[in-house]
């Protein structure tokens, strides 16, 4: 039976190659992101994470909520085209966030914000 190798162990030398920030309506803000170097597509969704959050942080706000994701990749390149609301005060619902201790682990895990 073939060893399965876990995602941690696999090399991961990512390059970051920017974010572009869209202001959809009100609360609700789109991020695209690309990387190279991405082990899957948790990689490419972490790294629009960290540019939500930053961004939650810029504006005065403390919380972000998921609402969709979408990554691609070809040729090595890794797209992911994510929204979220952001928010002043905890929003209802399960999936919220917590802008300042997102930044901070991602900072941790060198990963960019906006």
């Amino acid at each position: 039976m073939p060893e399965v190798v876990g995602r941690r162990a696999l090399p991961f030398e990512p390059t970051y190659q920017g974010i572009e920030t869209r202001l959809l309506d009100g609360d609700l803000v789109g991020f695209i992101v690309e990387m190279q170097g991405a082990r899957d597509e948790e990689d490419v969704e972490d790294y629009a994470l960290c540019a939500a959050a930053q961004y939650t942080l810029i504006r005065g706000y403390g919380f972000v909520r998921h609402v969709r994701t979408r990554v691609a990749e070809e040729a090595g390149l890794w797209r992911a085209d994510a929204v979220y609301t952001i928010s002043p005060a905890l929003p209802s619902g399960p999936t919220n966030i917590d802008a300042e201790v997102t930044v901070e682990d991602c900072k941790a895990r060198g990963i960019p914000t906006v």
